[in-house]
């Protein structure tokens, strides 16, 4: 991957400035000694029941300094149509949704948000794109990556749950 000037002397997750789904501007700074799970998500895909399961997964380890963030993405078979005003609701409704949610942005492809070409970068898959929808990166305490998993790597999997925990006891 060749190297983005944007993107070559980040250090950590917390060196972006992202926008909420309100369009507000939210320096990831602001999650400092979280974990975070970044997973980019879309609301008209076989796998948006996921949103049960972060939310779940998001209340039951918030405490102890878990977020997720949600960044909805339209880049795999045009599963996120909707607006930012349609996703927060459709969320909301549907799913319960509290944990943060931004606008949406690329996840692949040569337009690809600066923060997923720094994910990718930074993953122990560099060379590989953005599988699908509900991909997630776990971001140590430390805003590195911690580890890249699958989306079929689902909320209430072991995999996932192993992870987490991992990343919530590692200081």
């Amino acid at each position: 991957m060749a190297s983005n000037p944007e993107t070559a002397s980040v250090k950590s997750i917390y060196d972006f400035k992202v926008k909420d789904i309100d369009g507000k501007d939210v320096p990831l700074s602001k999650y400092k000694g979280k974990v975070l799970l970044v997973v980019n998500v879309a609301s008209k895909c076989g796998l948006t029941p996921q949103y049960k399961g972060l939310q779940e997964l998001y209340n039951a380890k918030k405490k102890e300094g878990l977020v997720v963030l949600g960044f909805p993405a339209n880049d795999f078979a045009g599963q996120e149509p909707g607006t930012e005003a349609e996703i927060k609701e459709f969320c909301s409704l549907n799913y319960g949704v509290d944990f943060p949610m931004f606008s949406k942005i690329t996840v692949k492809g040569e337009n690809k948000h600066p923060l997923y070409q720094w994910l990718l970068a930074s993953s122990d898959r560099p060379t590989e794109e953005v599988e699908w929808n509900f991909a997630k990166f776990v971001i140590g305490r430390d805003g590195k990556l911690y580890k890249r998993l699958t989306p079929k790597d689902t909320p209430s999997s072991e995999t996932l749950k192993k992870t987490i925990d991992e990343a919530l006891a590692a200081k």
